[in-house]
């Protein structure tokens, strides 16, 4: 029988994995409070009409399509992708991807901040022995996992740059994804080496790179310690939201 992995983190308020401005924050509203605005709806009913008195529990959440586990569309990066085609938003997504094998790499020995190149995927898919195509996932461990929970979240960890990108969709991979706060590495790194080079080539390059071949991005995932390199499927579909740049998923690996 099948084990399913959670491969998501909760959407939780107040949370310091984000930066100031975009930390979620949820209202809840228990069954007690429920039972007053349920009432609304049926004139004349009082607390003796409904079970204990009480009513229906709900939420409501202020917080941004980037928060949590998600999924970032080519839109987010640029209006265009493909060198100039119209950049797809979240809602486009073609379904067929949110289903593939999954392949994943272990960067976390990397040093936080550090910038992965194309030769440092290859070696890992050596170490495997895997050969990266079409209908594969590509998942990686960047070391940021740990301190979820944390602001320390937000500067730990390494990630992608421009080369490395392009180099995996150029393999035929359409979807990939990091348990680190950004695809590319944290971005208080990228600002250290952007104010000491002043090099414009630095700045969300491995976002950037979708200008060039437009892809589909998964950060803040978790778990991922715990699959193995390959041989489990992933499955990944976002929330369908008109014209958005980003939608939360609940983003699940299977393991034969």
């Amino acid at each position: 029988m099948s084990r399913f992995i959670d491969l998501s983190v909760a959407i939780e308020g107040d949370l310091p994995c984000d930066p100031p401005g975009m930390i979620p924050k949820i209202t809840y509203i228990d069954h007690a409070l429920g039972a007053e605005s349920m009432k609304a709806f049926y004139p004349g009913a009082t607390g003796e009409d409904l079970p204990d008195g009480l009513g229906w529990a709900l939420e409501f959440l202020e917080l941004s399509t980037h928060c949590g586990t998600h999924m970032d569309a080519p839109w987010h990066f640029h209006p265009t992708q493909d060198r100039g085609k119209p950049a797809m938003t979240i809602d486009q997504f073609p379904l067929e991807w949110g289903v593939a094998n999954g392949v994943k790499l272990d960067f976390s020995d990397l040093p936080d901040g550090y910038n992965i190149t194309a030769g440092d995927v290859k070696r890992k898919l050596d170490e495997i022995g895997h050969t990266l195509g079409p209908g594969d996932a590509f998942l990686a461990q960047s070391g940021a996992a740990p301190y979820w929970g944390s602001a320390d979240y937000l500067v730990k960890g390494c990630g992608f740059g421009r080369e490395a990108t392009l180099w995996i969709l150029e393999q035929g991979v359409h979807v990939v994804g990091t348990d680190a706060w950004s695809w590319d590495r944290p971005l208080a790194a990228q600002a250290v080496d952007y104010s000491r080079t002043k090099d414009a080539s630095l700045i969300w390059e491995g976002h950037f790179a979708g200008i060039e071949k437009g892809y589909f991005q998964i950060e803040k995932l978790t778990n991922l310690d715990i699959l193995p390199a390959t041989g489990f499927k992933f499955y990944c579909f976002p929330v369908k939201i008109k014209g958005a740049s980003a939608g939360w998923i609940r983003a699940v690996a299977e393991i034969p």
